[in-house]
């Protein structure tokens, strides 16, 4: 190294330090450390919560222009940072960075600190889907659907549990291991719906097969499941063959709009699905669920709802590189639009602190494995997926999202006579 790269380097490792001084001296939370890309560290603390890696005299820079969950969000993905040890934790810092406001005086410190640091300009690898079409139009929420679940069955397979079980566990103790809280999950959903052998029951947005398997195995009922993404419909139907179900069980590729009106489903469940349907669609699902559901039937939607109360600042990174086009909403609002359909509400349970627990259980297993996910994905999706998780498990924890099982009934009757007292029941299982 020639001396004069030799001094640029230490310079931008004195300005990274003194604008570290500066952006966090009103920081009173974890205690974490900041290593350079030369190996000096920042911070005086032994045990930090976590510490970033800072990969460049850049990165920095990279990291609070105009410091938003994107911004941070792509720092990481493109490797201007990395993250050693808890790195949910690390999601705290970065609300205080995208929430602290300075004052004059100072912003004018650091923006004469942060204009001496190296600039790299953007991104030449671009992640980032371009969906066409009209936001949830048909055509675009195939793009969207088949954008996130057909990454690869293969890379799901390393992190999910063995029923591939791609949405919020059931947890009775904490204790339990992936595997059984989603078989919890999985007969808490049909004890909760009251499956009886013999009924019918629809899944709207079956992933890999997982709950028709478990319903039609365990409550005897018969099942159909439609998802958008072929791949995951091919392995629920070579999973529903090897459990011999053949006869009581089938996956269908098909958006829940095209499903024929002529069958009446005892029982309708949806599972992870509603996050993708968007607000302006809820009106045409509620009704669509309406016109499949038998008189006196009952549909169980479980959902993802954000807080009322939560205003995000700047753009989201899971809109941009996870969740093209989500729609999450309030409970409130998915709640009214399913009764203006005609739906009774009978039972609401919030699942939120279940949901922190298997996206914890889901990062570490994927951490585990990061080798095996980096040679199917590659090492930008890896990171994608992992800061997507941890920071989704941030965020149920504190309170900004939350995901609830609402039971839903298609009232035949509304007296509380006996033949329909038994609605009474719903949601207790």
């Amino acid at each position: 190294m020639s001396t004069l790269a030799a001094s640029v380097y230490d310079h931008s490792v004195d300005i990274s330090a003194q604008l570290l001084d500066a952006v966090t001296a009103d920081y009173r939370h974890c205690e974490f450390a900041v290593r350079f890309w030369n190996g000096d560290v920042w911070g005086s603390t032994k045990h930090p919560s976590f510490t970033l890696v800072l990969k460049h005299p850049g990165a920095l820079r990279r990291m609070l222009s105009g410091a938003n969950e994107l911004n941070l969000g792509e720092a990481y993905i493109y490797d201007d940072f990395d993250v050693e040890g808890n790195l949910e934790a690390a999601f705290e810092f970065g609300d205080y960075l995208v929430a602290h406001e300075l004052g004059f005086s100072k912003k004018l410190r650091l923006a004469s600190l942060f204009l001496r640091l190296p600039h790299d300009g953007h991104y030449g690898d671009h992640l980032a889907p371009h969906l066409v079409g009209s936001p949830h139009s048909k055509p675009r929420d195939h793009q969207a659907v088949t954008y996130h679940y057909d990454l690869s069955n293969d890379f799901y397979s390393l992190w999910l549990d063995r029923q591939m079980v791609y949405s919020c566990a059931y947890f009775e103790s904490g204790d339990e291991d992936i595997h059984s809280a989603q078989t919890k999950k999985l007969d808490h959903i049909c004890r909760k719906l009251r499956l009886r052998p013999g009924e019918r029951l629809l899944d709207v947005g079956c992933g890999w097969g997982g709950l028709i398997l478990h319903a039609a195995k365990h409550f005897g009922v018969i099942a159909r499941g439609i998802t958008l993404s072929e791949p995951q419909a091919e392995l629920a139907r070579e999973r529903i063959e090897e459990a011999g179900l053949s006869d009581r069980c089938e996956v269908q590729v098909c958006d829940y709009r095209d499903l024929e009106e002529s069958t009446d489903y005892d029982k309708i469940v949806s599972v992870g699905m509603f996050e993708h349907v968007g607000e302006s669609r809820l009106p045409e699902y509620f009704q669509k669920i309406w016109k499949l559901l038998r008189a006196g039937g009952v549909f169980l939607n479980h959902g993802i709802a954000v807080s009322a109360t939560y205003r995000r600042k700047g753009p989201s990174f899971i809109d941009t590189y996870v969740f093209p086009d989500n729609g999450l909403v309030p409970l409130g609002t998915a709640v009214q639009t399913a009764e203006s359909c005609g739906f009774e509400v009978r039972h609401v349970e919030s699942l939120r602190e279940h949901y922190v627990c298997t996206l914890r259980h889901w990062v570490r297993r994927l951490e585990a494995r990061c080798g095996d996910a980096k040679r199917i994905t590659g090492e930008t999706l890896y990171r994608v997926w992992r800061i997507y998780m941890a920071g989704s498990a941030h965020s149920f924890a504190t309170g900004r999202v939350s995901v609830y099982q609402v039971l839903l009934s298609k009232p035949e009757k509304r007296s509380a006579n006996k033949e329909n007292i038994a609605l009474l029941n719903y949601g207790h299982p």
